[in-house]
């Protein structure tokens, strides 16, 4: 491809992700403006919880949904390459199977075991990271061939991958705008998942909430993805140890913020895990609507002891800031929220819950 139109082509995701989109339609049009770039035969593109690294929400193209259990068993509880966890720290967050494993796909477990059966070669892989935070993972596929992704494909996305957690942070924002309008659902969701994720058991709540939970991978599992993950984080068999509980908060289609929290069940018999759903508390949905809106980490402190109630000389004393500087920080999430005081601020923050 000529570099003028590649360019072009890379400013035009550039705008795209700057639109405001809601995520599903944000990654639905950059994946196919990605797909004008390079080759793509099959692709998995998540939002993630930017404080837990746990699946939101989620789209996976054939033939990825078949082997859907496998892919989550291996991400929470395989050693392997390119874990979505460690590329959301690494100083690189792209990597590729063939760069990882030096060309021996076959000493990836997540090849072996996933990959291969499909009829798929190499995958890149990308934590999407904006302002310091992951707020996505996407991984791309080749169909079985001797050679993969090369070095200038690799670079391409690892210069998109910005602008797509951009796109992916502004669209939760844009989600996370309270409707008074709709009320949320009486009484605290439970689901109840064997080992193999299949649904046990599930109260009336919880078919509510669960109608409330945007996305509706993996289309061969009974509930949203994001109980999915939850689920499979504890079930699966940890490198460090048994995981008690895993926590995720997403947005709600109808506003706010739901909290999603899987436990494991004590008892005889088969491994149990039991998922909660209900309203994200205050803390929880403004912490992800501050880093939502793109707030520096000052900035995000500020906010945040605004909304405990503290008075000008407590933020200062408690930050170890001068006066001015607070009134600089204020100002710029002011901005931000479209707000010109603090009593608007705790409005605007206090509505996000769910």
């Amino acid at each position: 491809m000529p570099a003028a139109s590649r360019a072009w082509k890379v400013a035009e995701l550039e705008r795209l992700a700057t639109v405001g989109l809601d995520v599903a339609a944000f990654q639905a049009e950059a994946l196919r403006r990605l797909r004008a770039l390079i080759t793509i035969d099959a692709a998995f593109f998540a939002t993630v919880d930017p404080e837990t690294l746990l699946f939101t929400g989620a789209s996976s193209e054939d033939p990825l949904v078949e082997a859907a259990s496998l892919f989550l068993e291996n991400e929470f509880g395989r050693d392997d390459v390119n874990k979505f966890a460690s590329l959301a720290s690494a100083a690189d967050p792209v990597s590729s199977l063939d760069v990882a494993t030096r060309g021996h796909r076959a000493g990836s477990a997540r090849f072996r075991e996933v990959l291969a059966p499909l009829g798929l070669g190499d995958e890149l892989r990308v934590a999407l990271r904006s302002r310091g935070q992951c707020w996505g993972v996407l991984c791309l596929h080749r169909a079985v061939a001797a050679t993969g992704f090369d070095d200038d494909e690799i670079a391409l996305v690892r210069r998109i991958a910005p602008l797509l957690a951009d796109g992916i942070r502004r669209g939760i924002a844009v989600a996370a705008v309270s409707r008074g309008d709709l009320a949320p659902p009486d009484g605290a969701g439970v689901v109840v998942l064997g080992p193999d994720l299949s649904v046990v058991s599930i109260n009336a709540p919880a078919e509510r909430w669960l109608d409330d939970i945007a996305g509706e991978w993996p289309s061969n599992f009974d509930v949203p993805v994001a109980v999915i993950a939850a689920a499979a984080r504890v079930i699966a068999t940890d490198l460090d140890g048994p995981v008690e509980s895993a926590v995720a908060r997403l947005p709600s289609k109808r506003g706010g913020w739901i909290s999603v929290q899987a436990s494991h069940l004590r008892g005889r018999g088969q491994e149990q895990v039991v998922v909660l759903l209900q309203p994200a508390t205050t803390q929880e949905a403004s912490s992800m609507v501050l880093a939502a809106y793109g707030l520096t980490p000052a900035q995000h402190r500020v906010a945040a002891l605004v909304l405990q109630g503290r008075s000008t000389a407590e933020i200062v004393a408690t930050l170890q800031i001068s006066t001015n500087t607070l009134q600089e920080h204020l100002r710029a999430v002011f901005d931000r929220f479209g707000v010109s005081s603090r009593r608007e601020l705790v409005a605007v923050l206090m509505a996000q819950r769910g």
